[in-house]
């Protein structure tokens, strides 16, 4: 049975391919705004169900549709800090001056919309920068790999060699954690 990926993520779209399922793709027209009252467990798994319940209104639920959204989140003495898409290279460079030579969560929250039921999850991995000079976040940034990625850092790409080490999921990082979407969608009867 297809899956409706409510989402235009490559990466999404090649992990959903690994595990074999077969897609098509729908990509959600919005993406809410990360919501500060909320948890960042929260709105990771907020902002997927909006994308998966939108998308669902427009096709139906005869295929499940899935809805996905990746944050990477910097714990500060302050609160923790949400890390979104950059807007601009500046913003990108910002980035990952902050997160170099640090250690930072990332979250993706699941939603899945059934013609029966509706449930999601959040999955969380650990990622440990090390640390980046000026010039290797520009030139990581000149590359243009970071703006369409939280965080502005793709795990699979470029960035590679400024990362010490992952604890949890690396598909998490990627932006679908596959063994657990897995898991989930069996459960679900999908």
């Amino acid at each position: 049975m297809p899956l409706v990926l409510a989402s235009a993520s490559p990466r999404r779209r090649e992990i959903c391919a690994l595990l074999g399922l077969d897609t098509v793709i729908r990509p959600a027209a919005a993406e809410p705004p990360f919501d500060p009252t909320r948890s960042p467990e929260e709105n990771a798994l907020a902002v997927a169900r909006a994308k998966a319940e939108e998308v669902a209104a427009a096709v139906g639920t005869e295929h499940p549709v899935l809805g996905a959204d990746t944050s990477v989140i910097l714990d500060t003495a302050d609160g923790p800090i949400a890390l979104g898409k950059p807007q601009d290279e500046a913003d990108a460079r910002r980035m990952l001056s902050m997160l170099q030579g640090r250690s930072h969560r990332v979250l993706t929250g699941v939603w899945v919309c059934t013609a029966d039921r509706a449930d999601g999850f959040v999955s969380e991995a650990t990622v440990h920068f090390s640390p980046m000079s000026d010039e290797e976040i520009a030139a990581y940034v000149a590359t243009g790999e970071p703006m369409d990625k939280a965080g502005a850092y793709g795990i699979q790409g470029r960035c590679l060699r400024h990362i010490d080490g992952i604890e949890g999921d690396f598909y998490t990082v990627m932006g679908l954690p596959a063994a657990s979407l897995w898991r989930f969608l069996q459960d679900l009867g999908c």
